[in-house]
């Protein structure tokens, strides 16, 4: 069954900027693992704080990216950059959303929303 894995990774002292970076590019091999999804994020309040999520059909697939080389690799090379015990979770989607632009791209200008019509495309 599909699910989200949320990894929360909290940086070690003046190691934040540098964690980012290496955790970017470590979060994108997930795709490599059949992730449909990736995403990292970093707190604005707490700026060594970080969540690191990855969406996969399968949790066998998940269990392959985190015991795989590149993150194994990743634990331990940083493993004195965030605190440890790093306590991932998977979770199932309950709702989910989003804002969706007009098809066309133009708006109407009034703020409300609806899409402009242009002479000769419709609505």
């Amino acid at each position: 069954m599909a699910g989200t894995v949320i990894i929360p990774w909290y940086a070690t002292g003046f190691r934040a900027d540098d964690f980012e970076a290496d955790l970017n590019k470590v979060a994108a091999t997930a795709l490599r693992y059949n992730a449909s999804s990736y995403a990292v994020y970093r707190a604005r309040d707490d700026r060594y704080k970080f969540q690191q999520l990855a969406s996969f059909e399968e949790k066998l697939d998940w269990e392959r990216y985190w015991e795989g080389p590149e993150m194994t690799d990743f634990r331990v090379i940083h493993s004195s950059w965030y605190q440890i015990p790093v306590l991932y979770g998977w979770w199932d989607l309950t709702a989910g959303g989003a804002l969706v632009t007009p098809a066309n791209g133009h708006a109407n200008g009034a703020g409300n929303g609806a899409p402009r019509i242009v002479e000769g495309e419709s609505a």
